[in-house]
């Protein structure tokens, strides 16, 4: 199984609202969506299931990608990585799923699944971490394929 984790992008701090769901990005955060998402069309494979926060920064980032996707409500801001895991049925799953998110959640569920202290992880805004479960010599184990900022594309 092919997990990948898309933090959205840079997105305006809207204090006056007080309304979190409803930010929405930036012209910068526009170009850095933008960016990952021409990467990642040239990377995913066919078959890809791509679910979404229902958050208005996560639905623009992933409508930049141009794939149909799914709004999943347990990915807002307050999942947990936990929940995350259990939706995409972490490690059993066939193909590949792209999750367009949040952090803490995306930075805690990449420390979880390298076995790192769940603080010690953060996933930059706009930015990609691919991860593969793999059965080797009969153990199990978490690749990062790649990780990807889109500064850097």
């Amino acid at each position: 199984m092919d997990l990948i984790l898309w933090r959205h992008a840079e997105a305006v701090e809207d204090l006056v609202s007080g309304d979190d769901m409803a930010r929405r990005l930036t012209p910068r955060g526009e170009k850095q969506a933008a960016r990952m998402a021409a990467w990642l069309d040239r990377q995913l494979p066919d078959g890809v299931r791509v679910w979404v926060s229902p958050a208005q920064r996560t639905q623009q980032t992933a409508q930049a990608l141009g794939h149909k996707f799914k709004t999943i409500p347990l990915l807002g801001p307050q999942g947990t990585p936990e929940q995350l895991l259990e939706l995409v049925q972490w490690p059993h799953a066939k193909g590949c799923v792209l999750v367009v998110g949040h952090q803490p959640t995306l930075g805690q569920t990449v420390a979880t699944l390298l076995g790192l202290k769940v603080s010690e992880c953060t996933v930059k805004k706009g930015a990609v971490w691919w991860l593969r479960h793999r059965e080797r010599e009969l153990s199990a184990q978490t690749v990062v394929v790649t990780v990807q900022s889109p500064e850097l594309l």
